[in-house]
């Protein structure tokens, strides 16, 4: 018996209440991050940005509605934007895919990228002292090992943009890690250019955002290998990479409202949730404002 057509599009793709996608079913072979899923497309990969949002290293049971393509739009405006190798090739669905099945909801939300030997550091430029960076200041004076003037305030810019490298981790946090760890692990040559590459692309981006009165305190890169060749990968610049905060209210010595989960985390931080056990739904409001606040940070940006 023949499975009806909504039937099988139903199957391909798992959409929450709000219309958050959360889960693809494409039938390639597959591999799921917390927000991205990405399916083997033999030379190249397809990555699919869905609508699940994560937080406290839980994937929450609803999503934001348009997320996925709001990163997917901003990361190919950056990768256009900043000039350097990178691997997006195309954010069209290609057209073998649409012959097959429903491609419908992929619109918007893909990126077609070569494959490459992912670099297993999280690669982070900070311009500002906040997160881990400033718990780690306030025990050690220094952050990944650049020592720091005494006496900063959270959220103080600091007097120029350092390096903060982090291990990738399975599961729960990465860890920030030193240089020298870096350099152990990879060599120095390639541990130097990943630093470089890293400040330079941070430097170029925060002196973009400032002029459209957005500060860029912080952002994790991805790196990968090509033929021996040093390619940005990812996502890039996004509100879940990066921080981003409006110059126009930038006030440093407290937390800093921002352009990403603000909301989500503190609304589950409030709600009576033990961060244990599954996450509680978030309210419609807590849903409408995060998905506002990523659409501002896209529009202003770019």
């Amino acid at each position: 018996m023949t499975q009806p057509a909504e039937s099988k599009s139903e199957s391909l793709y798992e959409f929450d209440d709000a219309g958050a996608l959360l889960q693809t079913n494409l039938p390639l072979p597959r591999k799921s991050g917390k927000v991205r899923d990405l399916y083997d497309l033999g030379d190249d990969l397809l990555v699919v940005s869905t609508d699940r949002i994560s937080a406290f290293d839980f994937i929450l049971p609803c999503g934001i509605p348009e997320k996925g393509r709001v990163l997917t739009q901003m990361s190919a405006f950056w990768f256009n934007h900043l000039g350097v190798r990178h691997h997006l090739k195309s954010t069209s669905v290609p057209s073998d895919l649409s012959a097959s099945f429903d491609t419908g909801p992929l619109e918007g939300r893909i990126m077609v990228v070569e494959k490459a030997e992912v670099v297993p550091f999280e690669c982070v430029a900070r311009g500002y002292l906040e997160g881990s960076g400033w718990r780690e200041y306030q025990e050690t004076g220094a952050v990944c090992g650049n020592k720091l003037p005494a006496g900063l305030r959270q959220c103080d810019r600091l007097p120029e943009p350092i390096f903060t490298p982090a291990t990738k981790a399975e599961e729960g946090h990465d860890e920030n890690v030193s240089i020298g760890r870096m350099i152990a692990d990879l060599g120095s040559d390639l541990a130097l250019r990943l630093r470089a590459e890293t400040l330079k692309i941070y430097s170029a981006a925060a002196d973009h955002a400032r002029s459209r009165g957005i500060l860029i305190a912080d952002t994790k890169f991805e790196f990968g290998l090509v033929d021996g060749e040093v390619v940005l990968i990812d996502e890039v610049l996004t509100p879940d990479s990066s921080r981003f905060w409006d110059e126009s209210v930038y006030a440093p010595g407290a937390a800093q409202p921002s352009f990403d989960k603000q909301f989500v985390r503190e609304w589950l931080s409030q709600c009576g949730w033990d961060k244990q056990s599954d996450p509680p739904k978030l309210p419609d409001d807590i849903i409408r404002q995060t998905a506002a606040k990523y659409r501002e940070a896209f529009e202003r940006l770019a």
